[in-house]
């Protein structure tokens, strides 16, 4: 372990002398890059050096022992105990921070809910589902755009797709997707009967430009559409819906809710490198499934990971069979107990590897 963290300190070293640079700022891409891994490495370094300093004083405190000084040897032996029950503390937590770490846990997301089975009331519950990651995302002091939605009459959401900015955003809402299960009685139905409804969760890491690259002269298609909204509004008079296509993948991504073409444009083609890179990421994944078995599910989209019963107000997350009922909560966006458990989980198969 002290191997491990000796060259890991060389390099946190390394990157604080590349940060530190006279215009090490001036190309932003690789800047962001290095300052997204030296905080990566930041709480590991800060317990390794504290557990080096407790090293020293539990050495210094066992030589106390053997002094000829008997006030010294009982301030030693009393002090002792809670040194050496600190140190083994930071062993724990230096093992699971050195643990594989996931390397996207730093970066943003692109959060896309999509109403499934269910008619209505999955767009209703999709629509729920949207409020809760903007309240969770509030609650950790992150930034929530929506970049696209597709809408129903009564409120529902078909498609939306979201930005959340802030740091290790995705460390925590790649848990999130999957099949999100719901069980109530619908508004309209008369009968009382519960139905079942279910809405998917796509969180994918947002990707650089340097990692994807895109050749939009070659791989492009771009078609520009008069955008739809109610009647009246300057969305119907101007020609600015884009839809773009990639044509060696067939991802199709359409973007209209700004008024400006560009901003449309550039919205969709942050999403589309949020799928490339998704879809890299899955392909290797597939390949690792193949020599070891995942302890977190499998990582298929059509997974069931998460059913919320309105009778009951429960909520149940099925990977680590934790139930809450709580469930008003969880939809307000008070996610960290759930969320935590994957954690601990994550990291326990982590250890095992």
């Amino acid at each position: 372990m002290l191997e491990r963290l000796s060259s890991i300190e060389e390099r946190f070293a390394e990157l604080e002398g590349k940060l530190g640079e006279a215009g090490a700022a001036a190309n932003s891409r690789e800047y962001a890059r290095l300052a997204r891994e030296h905080a990566q490495l930041e709480p590991l370094i800060l317990r390794a050096r504290e557990y080096r300093r407790l090293t020293e004083h539990i050495g210094q405190h066992k030589a106390l022992l053997e002094d000829k000084d008997r006030e010294l040897r009982e301030l030693a032996k009393q002090e002792l105990p809670a040194f050496l029950a600190r140190q083994s503390e930071l062993e724990a937590e230096l093992k699971h921070l050195l643990a594989p770490q996931d390397p996207n846990d730093e970066r943003n997301v692109i959060l896309e809910v999509r109403a499934g089975t269910g008619g209505e009331e999955a767009s209703l519950f999709a629509a729920e589902l949207l409020r809760m990651y903007t309240r969770y995302a509030e609650e950790h002091g992150w930034r929530f755009e929506l970049l696209s939605a597709s809408t129903t009459g009564l409120g529902g959401v078909k498609e939306a797709v979201a930005s959340i900015n802030g740091r290790a955003a995705y460390s925590r809402l790649k848990f999130e997707g999957g099949v999100h299960r719901v069980q109530r009685v619908p508004a309209t139905e008369a009968s009382g009967r519960i139905h079942t409804s279910a809405v998917t969760v796509a969180v994918l890491p947002e990707a650089d430009e340097v990692e994807v690259h895109i050749n939009e002269d070659k791989d492009l298609r771009i078609d520009v559409m008069r955008a739809s909204g109610p009647g009246g509004q300057s969305v119907n008079t101007t020609d600015s819906a884009v839809r773009v296509t990639h044509l060696p993948t067939g991802m199709v991504i359409v973007c209209r809710d700004e008024k400006s073409q560009h901003k449309n444009k550039a919205r969709a083609l942050k999403i589309l490198r949020a799928r490339l890179l998704e879809r890299a990421r899955q392909e290797q994944d597939a390949r690792i499934a193949q020599s070891r078995r995942s302890m977190v599910g499998t990582g298929d989209r059509s997974e069931r990971i998460r059913t919320y019963n309105f009778p009951q107000s429960r909520v149940t997350d099925h990977r680590v069979n934790l139930t809450l009922h709580q469930l008003d909560r969880v939809l307000d966006g008070q996610l960290d107990a759930i969320i935590d458990a994957l954690i601990v989980r994550e990291q326990a198969e982590a250890l095992s590897a």
